[in-house]
């Protein structure tokens, strides 16, 4: 069934769909009038819709039944990914929003080869969000995940003040996820940080700066993998911890 976001919550029992929303509805999905589709509102309410008119002026659609998405995992996770070369952040958004990721801030850490100036990095932004909306349409998410401005490690650093946990993985070795999750006491973990590097890694002096600031360095295992790789093994790990993945 067709996935949409709504910028807005729905309080009637019909709802207009307007503006790239309605011309996938009637130009690419070619739906018509009694198909149904759903509508997720910004504060995650599923909306079961049923099309009651296409015209210029939009999609008309009735609201069938409301309930809250499920859809979304107990942990709000940002991922903290080093800038890598080429189109590879674009997969790696694609995938991470795919598996559940909530946030992701692009960060410039020393061994980044891709360096974009600020006009640049603007385009990408606006380019890696409309990535993630597309994601989380075809992935059913309850949220559009954002895709932050780029910051630099030390800003990064010092947004994990916000988090319960954070993860810095890093090729030269670390503690084992499941022990660094289980070892947390209290209530469960609500939002957890996860640091990727670039394709040539963190340097040492990054890895000291996280765990000053509490987070814990972390291993993918004795191979090394690809910085498109790394983020979503390492997502997938978290997920599966935290009781996200029904395996």
């Amino acid at each position: 069934m067709a996935w949409f976001f709504t910028r807005q919550n729905i309080k009637g029992d019909t709802y207009t769909v307007t503006g790239e929303n309605a011309k996938h509805i009637s130009k690419v999905l070619r739906m018509r009038a009694g198909e149904e589709l759903t509508l997720v509102t910004p504060d995650k309410t599923q909306c079961l819709c049923e099309i009651a008119n296409i015209d210029t002026d939009g999609v008309t659609v009735k609201i069938k039944t409301k309930s809250p998405c499920q859809n979304e995992p107990s942990v709000f996770i940002t991922l903290y990914q080093a800038l890598v070369k080429g189109d590879k952040m674009d997969y790696i958004i694609q995938k991470c929003v795919e598996l559940g990721i909530s946030r992701i801030v692009p960060t410039v850490s020393a061994r980044c080869v891709s360096r974009p100036d600020q006009k640049s990095l603007l385009k990408k932004q606006e380019r890696w969000q409309k990535i993630a909306l597309g994601a989380a349409m075809q992935s059913r998410r309850g949220i559009i995940p954002e895709v932050c401005p780029c910051v630099s490690f030390e800003q990064a650093a010092e947004l994990t003040k916000q988090n319960d946990k954070t993860i810095i993985f890093y090729e030269m070795g670390g503690e084992r996820i499941s022990d660094i999750l289980s070892a947390s006491t209290g209530s469960p973990l609500k939002n957890i940080g996860v640091f990727i590097g670039s394709e040539g890694g963190f340097e040492q002096s990054e890895v000291e700066l996280v765990t000053r600031s509490g987070g814990c360095a972390a291993t993918l295992g004795k191979r090394i993998l690809r910085a498109e790789t790394a983020p979503l093994a390492a997502l997938s790990v978290i997920m599966y911890q935290t009781g996200n993945f029904d395996l």
